[in-house]
């Protein structure tokens, strides 16, 4: 063990659950081992935690208070982490915002949680101007780099002294499933079991009863994750929250997906845990590693695991053949769920077994049919997943969608997932994909109707339909379905520039396909069933070309 990974001698211990004071009692017992690495900037708990109490002491002054949002309009930027600890300091509410939103994108979502400040990157203040230009609320305006960096070395480095609770509120945005991203509200106490694994960092041991219990879950080995997906994600927010809350490390990286430093990162700092999503990371970084032929130094990692899109069973067997001896984990869960279910083979074990099923993490996750009854372990019935125990309050603002969401069964409160899948007899969850009309791409979530409106404004196109089709790289690829109008000629290039000044970059079809007529019920509701399967008999089953256009089959 390194000498920088001894743990200090202090008695501290939160005295909630809210996760200020959780990580505060963590660095008062830790702060020498190191708790944030970005690439080449590197800090220990007590760099972090001098970073974030001059950040929150420079936001209350800026007007952010108890219950006051401030939006994190950035990549993997180091004071993105900083501010999440800073927010919490304040029982403000830090709100991750997607960084790759256009300017209509952004305004929607600063509408709605109404934020007292914004911090952004400088290469982003216009988007920034456009999109507050019009809000009744203007947040104040931080950006990150050497101003902000000026203002925090003169604010004060004392922690902020604010009364909190597990009982404040914890808001988290959706991906944006069914339309504009929804904001979910939680209670941090409920947050820090259902999302962050209530002080099981590895799922192995199960989670602390008491606050005072978690100074015996800080971590004694070296023990670094590295989640590839950016901070502005649920999941690697709450992983890293919760590797905090356990003295351990956090490696991240900024930038565009590039497989061969994510490989000297995991060589350099030791990572132990690699968490990517789907195959949309999973097939690039496996090719470099391949490709790369032993050149990079993986003896530390333990587990490599995938949250937001499952690994697809062709990707898994091929990490298997490479790394027979890690495991292998699927998480499932989301947003409104935290983390419900996992499985986690080696990959001797998926070579010899086969994928296993999503082992539900407690006896909340259930399959139920139409009318809502529970199903039995070994039925054929392909029902609903409903998540109970810990849940959200509510979603932000939308009473409407809260009421929808959320039922009761045997007396229970439960929230339907959207996702169907089958009870096995082993009490493991087989999905079988969503109802929703949604589209998993590299991890991000794509709602098609908001996609198939902006297709619908422009003038060239007649009729348009949006669907998801299997794709090696991405899971799934945005794909139009489209009817030109009469004296037009539709191009893809032309139909995604057009389309860029509304919709983020990777909400743009990948993929178009002609067709004379689309398939509608007499209702007017497009058949998006038959026209996936236009797609993918023109486009091949998966996707293995980016933008393609073809003329497709006729209804």
């Amino acid at each position: 063990m390194s000498d920088d990974f001894t743990t200090h001698h202090s008695d501290a211990v939160p005295a909630t659950f809210a996760f200020a004071d959780v990580v505060e009692a963590v660095i008062d017992r830790v702060p020498q081992r190191v708790a944030l690495v970005v690439d080449d900037v590197r800090w220990t708990y007590a760099e972090l935690e001098d970073r974030a109490n001059r950040l929150a002491n420079h936001l209350a002054a800026l007007g952010v208070g108890r219950g006051d949002g401030v939006a994190l309009y950035l990549d993997n930027h180091p004071d993105h982490a900083a501010a999440l600890l800073a927010g919490f300091k304040l029982a403000a509410l830090p709100l991750n915002v997607n960084y790759r939103y256009g300017p209509v994108e952004l305004a929607a979502v600063l509408a709605d949680s109404a934020p007292a400040a914004i911090l952004y990157d400088r290469a982003s203040a216009d988007t920034v101007a456009r999109a507050v230009a019009d809000l009744e609320r203007r947040p104040a305006l931080v950006a990150v780099g050497a101003g902000l960096d000026a203002a925090l070395a003169a604010a004060s480095p004392a922690r902020p002294v604010v009364p909190r609770s597990g009982d404040d509120p914890y808001l988290i945005y959706t991906g944006g499933t069914t339309g504009h991203p929804k904001g979910v509200v939680w209670r941090q106490e409920d947050a820090f079991y259902a999302c962050l694994g209530g002080g099981d960092l590895t799922r192995l041991e199960g989670p602390v009863e008491r606050p005072e219990h978690l100074g015996s879950r800080i971590v004694g080995w070296e023990f670094a994750l590295f989640p590839v997906a950016p901070l502005m994600h649920a999941a690697a927010q709450w992983q890293v929250l919760g590797l905090w809350m356990a003295g351990a490390k956090a490696v991240l990286h900024r930038g565009a997906l590039d497989p061969d430093a994510i490989w000297r990162l995991v060589e350099r700092e030791r990572v132990t845990s690699l968490v990517i999503v789907g195959d949309a990371i999973g097939v690039p970084l496996i090719e470099a590693w391949e490709a790369a032929d032993g050149a990079y130094d993986t003896s530390s990692l333990f587990s490599l695991s995938s949250g937001g899109a499952p690994l697809s069973p062709a990707l898994r067997q091929r990490i298997a053949r490479d790394f027979p001896n890690l495991f292998l984990i699927n998480g499932y869960g989301s947003s409104e769920t935290g983390t419900q279910a996992i499985s986690r083979q080696t990959g001797a074990e998926i070579t010899e077994q086969g994928t296993a099923g999503l082992a539900p993490v407690s006896e909340h996750l259930r399959v139920v049919d139409d009318d809502g009854v529970p199903v039995e372990p070994g039925s054929e019935v392909v029902g609903r997943v409903v998540a109970g125990g810990r849940l959200p309050l509510r979603y932000h603002n939308d009473p409407e969608k809260t009421a929808t969401t959320f039922l009761a069964i045997e007396g229970r409160r439960y929230l339907i997932t959207g996702d169907h899948g089958r009870l096995r007899a082993d009490g493991t969850i087989e999905l079988h994909g969503r109802g929703s009309s949604c589209i998993n791409t590299g991890g991000e979530k794509v709602y098609v109707e908001e996609v198939e409106g902006v297709l619908l404004g422009n003038p060239a196109v007649r009729d348009a339909v949006v669907v998801g089709v299997p794709d090696e790289r991405w899971g799934n690829a945005v794909t139009a379905v489209v009817v030109p109008a009469a004296g037009h000629e539709v191009e893809l290039e032309e139909l995604r520039a057009a389309a860029r000044e509304t919709l983020a970059g990777y909400k743009l079809p990948k993929h178009l396909v002609l067709v004379e007529e689309i398939r509608r019920s007499p209702a007017g509701k497009a058949d998006h069933q038959w026209a996936r399967g236009v797609a993918m008999a023109v486009l091949g089953e998966p996707a293995d070309t980016t933008g393609t256009t073809t003329e497709g089959a006729q209804p």
